[in-house]
C-alpha cells in the first residue's frame, strides 16, 4: 500500500483560485473523505491528485515521489481512478471494461495475456460482478456501472484509488453497497462525498472544503461537528452516534427551521 500527500495544492482554472494552499494526507490504507458543498473545489482537488489538473504551486506525491514527475504510465500504475463523467456510448462488456484497467501496463496494441485475463476474473467477483461479465455497460444499472468502473480500478492494480462522487446517481442500497466494497478493498483511497453522513459512516478521516481551502480535518467525530456543518453548509446541524453502528451521524434541517 501507498501514502498520498498534497501539500500546499493550489489550482488555477480559467485564471481563477479554485484550490488554494491545500494540504491533505491520504495515509496507507486509510479511506479518507473529501467533503463540501457545491462548488468548494473537492472534485478540482481530486483531480489534481491524479494528474488530470497540474497545480499552479505544491505538490502532489505517492510515497515521497512527486506525481509530476512521474511518467505517465507510471503515474497511472501508481493511482487509479473512478471519475465522475465515464462514457457509456460503445457498447463494451463489464469484463472489456474492466480489462482497459490493464492499459497501463503494455506496450502498444498488446492483447490481453493469462494474467490480465485472471485479474479482471478476480475483480469482478470481488464486485459482485461475475454474473455480468458479458453483459453490455450500457444496459448495466447505475450501481452495476459504478462497481465494473472499480473493478477496472481494481484491474489497474495500483495501490491508491481515488474516486469522485462513487455514489452520486445510486439508491441507497448501491449507496452503502459501494462504500461496503470500497471499504473491503484495504486500498488507499480518497473519495469527493456528496453525503456527509456516508463520510462520517464509511471513512477513517474527513477534510471539509469551502471555497476551495480546507477548514477541518479529522476523524468524522471532529471533522464534521454541528457548528461547522452548519457554518459551511448553512444548514442546522444535530450530532448523535448511531445506534448500530456506533459511528458519529447528523441529522440535518434548514438553518431557518425553529
Amino acid at each position: 500500500m501507498s501514502r498520498l500527500v498534497a501539500h500546499g495544492v493550489c489550482v488555477d482554472l480559467s485564471g481563477t483560485r479554485i484550490v488554494s494552499d491545500v494540504t491533505i494526507d491520504v495515509p496507507r490504507g486509510s479511506f479518507v473523505a473529501l467533503v463540501g458543498p457545491n462548488g468548494s473545489g473537492k472534485t478540482t482537488l481530486l483531480r489534481a491528485l491524479h494528474r488530470a489538473l497540474r497545480p499552479v504551486d505544491g505538490i502532489v506525491a505517492v510515497d515521497g515521489d512527486d506525481l509530476w514527475a512521474l511518467a505517465p504510465a507510471e503515474a497511472a500504475r501508481r493511482i487509479a481512478v473512478v471519475a465522475q463523467e465515464n462514457p457509456t456510448g460503445f457498447d463494451f462488456t463489464a469484463s472489456e471494461v474492466a480489462a482497459m484497467g490493464r492499459i497501463p501496463h503494455k506496450r502498444g496494441f498488446a492483447g490481453d495475456s493469462e494474467e490480465d485475463r485472471r485479474l479482471v476474473a478476480e475483480s469482478l467477483e470481488v464486485l459482485g460482478l461475475s454474473d455480468l461479465a458479458h453483459r453490455p455497460f450500457t444496459e448495466m444499472s447505475g450501481g452495476e456501472r459504478q462497481r465494473t468502473l472499480i473493478a477496472r480500478a481494481l484491474v489497474q492494480e495500483s495501490a491508491v484509488l481515488l474516486l469522485d462522487e462513487p455514489t452520486n446517481h445510486l439508491d441507497i442500497h448501491y449507496q452503502l453497497d459501494v462504500l461496503h466494497r470500497v471499504r473491503e478493498l484495504g486500498l488507499t483511497t480518497a473519495a469527493a462525498l456528496h453525503d456527509i453522513n456516508l463520510a462520517a459512516a464509511w471513512c477513517d478521516h474527513v477534510y471539509v472544503l469551502d471555497r476551495g481551502r480546507v477548514v477541518a480535518g479529522g476523524p468524522p467525530r471532529e471533522a464534521l461537528t454541528a457548528e461547522r456543518i452548519s457554518d459551511v453548509f448553512r444548514v442546522r446541524a444535530t450530532e448523535f452516534v448511531h445506534p448500530v453502528t456506533g459511528r458519529h451521524q447528523l441529522l440535518l434541517d434548514r438553518a431557518e427551521a425553529s
